[in-house]
């Protein structure tokens, strides 16, 4: 594969019944998950709210940020602990987290129909299922969407809470018998054991954090451990390479650079490389558009 320049697109979600962003500007925006309204942080939204603020009044949570990645919720007490959402006949549940999201990330959608369509074409081409390993799969939306679509899926979290809503998520969308093996493992080190076994994947999608700890205590910094398991990620690849998808939110580092690391990474394999933003954008006529993370991704 010849690394030229990118051409970038920007995917924004299609096909939600129970996620909209209604409003932004001033420095926060506006957001519908089910039927309930929240207000969080968002620095890009640098214009002023499209609506008048008796709409935003109306919010059922509000998040203030303290710190970077920190802050506290304002909760109205008629809000449940956690409530049910459907994206694509898929249930899972929805709930105002500690660090500013509700659980999952809308924007990320757009990767899981893109992988729906190139696990049935690898389907149709091998007449088997492709295995999939998710990296830092969180509340299992990816997962549960990929083995929907007939993929065997490996969900790697080193998060024990993660681990268990997306269980709870899986049970929730009838998906109790799906192929999928939930594992609670920092991803570097599950990674480096998986090369030693002589393991392969057909995918691999990531979603790496800017920091984090694993389970034993493992301390994961993004510039200075990606590269290394970018390293072991290509070693799982099978002579049947089907995919891999990276996203990277909130770090300082362009889509650029991160295109050129993979574009290396995958030099020896034919197929397509994209990259650009997945953004989200106001549900209406002429809605503004708000960048939430960088991806690039890979298909043969």
């Amino acid at each position: 594969m010849t690394q030229n320049a990118p051409t970038f697109h920007c995917l924004t979600p299609k096909g939600w019944q129970d996620y909209a962003l209604i409003d932004s500007g001033d420095g926060r925006k506006l957001e519908r998950f089910g039927r309930f309204h929240f207000i969080r942080p968002e620095p890009q939204a640098m214009w002023a709210p499209f609506f008048d603020h008796s709409l935003w009044e109306q919010a059922d949570g509000i998040f203030t940020a303290s710190a970077e990645d920190k802050g506290r919720w304002q909760l109205s007490a008629h809000l449940p602990e956690k409530w049910d959402m459907q994206f694509e006949n898929i249930a899972f549940h929805a709930m105002p987290t500690p660090f500013r999201h509700l659980g999952f990330f809308p924007e990320q959608s757009p990767h899981w129909q893109w992988c729906e369509k190139k696990i049935a074409g690898f389907i149709d081409t091998y007449g088997r299922a492709p295995r999939l390993l998710n990296l830092f799969a969180y509340s299992g939306l990816a997962s549960l969407h990929a083995a929907r679509a007939g993929a065997e899926v490996t969900h790697i979290d080193a998060s024990k809470k993660a681990i268990a809503q997306a269980f709870d998520n899986r049970a929730l969308a009838g998906l109790e018998d799906a192929p999928i093996r939930f594992i609670t493992e920092d991803a570097g080190r599950f990674v480096e054991k998986e090369v030693r076994r002589n393991r392969v994947y057909d995918g691999i999608m990531l979603d790496p954090p800017k920091y984090g700890r694993g389970p034993k205590g493992e301390v994961w910094q993004i510039h200075e451990d990606l590269p290394r398991l970018l390293h072991g990620c290509q070693q799982l690849l099978s002579d049947t390479p089907l995919l891999f998808i990276i996203t990277i939110y909130a770090i300082r580092t362009s889509t650029s650079a991160v295109y050129s690391s993979i574009a290396d990474l995958l030099a020896g394999y034919d197929g397509q490389l994209e990259a650009g933003e997945l953004a989200i954008c106001e549900d209406r006529d002429g809605g503004r558009m708000i960048g939430q993370a960088l991806f690039v991704r890979w298909s043969a």
